[in-house]
């Protein structure tokens, strides 16, 4: 976004530090112009957009700047502007793993605070969330500690960029699962990046509400559709918002029934019996 160059100044460095092969960057500024960038290793490429294209459009441009779907690379790490990889091995990891498993698509990273070391609950994307440090599969993944096979693009799509803000990686992953592919949260591939509250975007509560419908309507079974959105709801309800957030919410759970979702395509009844084998059904 371009309001905080010194921070991603240290994220690059952190990626130049990479032990293996050399890592290509593409830094987006999002509707911002980017600041003087380093020279790295693997080389470095940059896409200033006229616009704010909200998250999941600047890291299509980033995928694009790769060419095709990102084509012309094996995989993708988005890495938020503001975080930092603690450890040189990181991307090691991430080509083992995929090279061990031709089926993973995805790969979701721990977020850790740098200086307490917590994770928030949010961050472990499964319902099981006490224990941040054990990785399993999964069926969502965090958009900005995490690293993408180009393959899963090419066949299911980029990221839905109408979505703006809020469960665009969670679309990315449920027609990825649909496709056939995994995805694991890993414990030990770890980002440095400072304890937030997601409510700090003026934009939330409306879009976490919209999207969410779009989600359920662009990608479930019909009969689930009413059971998912039910379900969130009450949740929602149960957490007790204050009036105005609860004000933004219902307006976005009116929006995304009353506005364009994008293309429409239901999971299979085998994705959704996989996805509650992996202990998240898609109906919360």
């Amino acid at each position: 976004m371009g309001n905080r160059p010194e921070e991603l100044r240290a994220l690059l460095d952190s990626v130049a530090e990479q032990k293996g092969d050399p890592i290509e960057v593409v830094v987006v500024g999002n509707g911002a112009p980017l600041p003087e960038l380093p020279e790295l290793p693997g080389g470095l490429r940059s896409v200033e957009l006229p616009e704010n294209l909200g998250i999941p459009g600047g890291r299509n441009a980033g995928i694009e700047a790769f060419g095709e779907a990102g084509r012309d690379v094996d995989a993708i790490l988005f890495l938020d502007d503001d975080g930092l990889l603690p450890e040189r091995d990181t991307a090691e990891l991430c080509r083992q793993a995929f090279t061990a498993d031709p089926a993973l698509g995805i790969l979701s990273f721990r977020i850790a605070d740098p200086d307490t070391g917590v994770t928030q609950r949010r961050h472990v994307p499964r319902l099981r969330a006490a224990d941040p440090t054990r990785s399993s599969k999964v069926t969502t993944f965090l958009g900005g500690a995490s690293a993408v096979r180009t393959a899963v693009i090419a066949e299911v799509g980029p990221l839905p960029g109408e979505f703006f803000y809020a469960h665009e990686e969670t679309d990315l992953a449920w027609r990825a699962l649909d496709a056939g592919w995994g995805i694991e949260y890993r414990a030990d591939m770890v980002l440095h990046h400072p304890t937030t509250s997601p409510s700090r975007h003026a934009v939330y509560h409306r879009m976490v509400a919209r999207n969410r419908v779009w989600l359920a309507r662009r990608n479930l079974p019909l009969p689930l559709v009413p059971v998912y959105l039910g379900v969130w709801l009450l949740l929602t309800l149960a957490r007790r918002p204050s009036r105005p957030a609860l004000r933004a919410w219902l307006g976005g759970f009116k929006e995304g029934w009353t506005s364009p979702c994008g293309p429409r395509r239901p999971m299979k009844w085998r994705t959704v019996w996989r996805m509650a084998r992996l202990g998240r059904p898609p109906v919360i």
